[in-house]
């Protein structure tokens, strides 16, 4: 069994608005899907990724209006990265970047930044044979655009501790004494640590798992690999785009390994994902209840939709 990389990192924010504008339209993400925490109804649910939705392209944010913003530390993930084509890729967003007010920092062959709320982001050019997960913008040429992502770290003290669990009972592979790889047949993504600075605060900005992507049919098998190898996973939850297990690994990272379907188009066509509301079935007799209680969102492909 091999992991097929990340399957997406869900963050928390404390501005759906602001989240939606960056991500949508700054980054140029597809917004896929529009729902809610399905273990707190009364929060959104935002699903940012590819034209198609893929595993892989994927991250999500957790909105708790007016959340004050986190501090990243031991056994939080830190910074995600996507994958660009090119330096002229990066020399494009660190313009771009720049005219929305957020500055950046260059070095060959990457670009690191901050989302509104603080949130570490990277854009990494990489040389892969994984496909190019690409959304639809009519501001950014799609050989310009995000990729998919390359990987993400995370703060650990003592990042030893995390090797066997890592490559034994997850199959990730060392790239370095800090970092591993972790490629199934389709693609693979980078896992790696600094050292941890600050103690942890969870809250706007901040990471709250990172979810590796698991083929339907291995799925149990996961699961018990991970319950034999010392951690303690959660049952298998099925959260209807996918289903999911939860545990910690030893540096303390809160790890999701998700199945790669049956995907966003579950309950919405593929020509309007994100457009509407989407409830999961246990939910969507309370619809009346729900709806109103969400902030009001608007998208940037409405506005392109009327300009064009």
């Amino acid at each position: 069994m091999r992991l097929e990389g990340i399957h997406h990192v869900t963050a928390i924010t404390g501005d759906a608005p602001g989240n939606v504008d960056f991500y949508a339209r700054v980054l140029g993400l597809r917004l896929v899907k529009k729902t809610v925490n399905q273990d707190d109804p009364t929060v959104y649910h935002l699903f940012y990724a590819d034209e198609k939705g893929s595993a892989g392209s994927d991250i999500t944010f957790f909105e708790y209006p007016g959340a004050r913003r986190g501090q990243t530390g031991e056994g939080m993930v830190h910074r995600v990265a996507w994958r660009v084509a090119s330096e002229e890729a990066l020399d494009f967003w660190e313009t771009r970047l720049h005219a929305e007010g957020t500055e950046g920092s260059r070095a060959e062959g990457r670009l690191r930044f901050e989302d509104p709320e603080g949130l570490g982001l990277e854009l990494v050019v990489s040389e892969t044979p994984d496909e190019p997960l690409i959304a639809d913008s009519p501001e950014i040429p799609s050989k310009l655009a995000l990729q998919g992502f390359q990987g993400v770290r995370a703060y650990s003290s003592q990042p030893d501790r995390s090797r066997s669990f890592l490559e034994e009972a997850l199959g990730f592979e060392s790239r370095s004494d800090t970092a591993f790889e972790v490629r199934g047949q389709q693609r693979g993504s980078l896992y790696g640590y600094d050292a941890a600075n600050e103690p942890p605060v969870p809250g706007a900005g901040t990471v709250h798992h990172v979810a590796w992507s698991s083929p339907p049919d291995e799925h149990e098998a996961w699961r018990q690999r991970v319950q034999e190898a010392g951690a303690s996973p959660t049952p298998v939850i099925d959260r209807f785009y996918f289903k999911s297990i939860y545990f910690r690994e030893p540096s303390g990272v809160l790890f999701e390994i998700a199945t790669m379907g049956p995907g966003f188009t579950a309950d919405e066509p593929l020509e309007t994902l994100g457009e509407r509301l989407s409830l999961p079935p246990k939910y969507e007799q309370y619809r009346d209840q729900v709806e109103p209680a969400l902030t009001p969102l608007s998208n940037p492909r409405d506005a392109w939709a009327a300009r064009s």
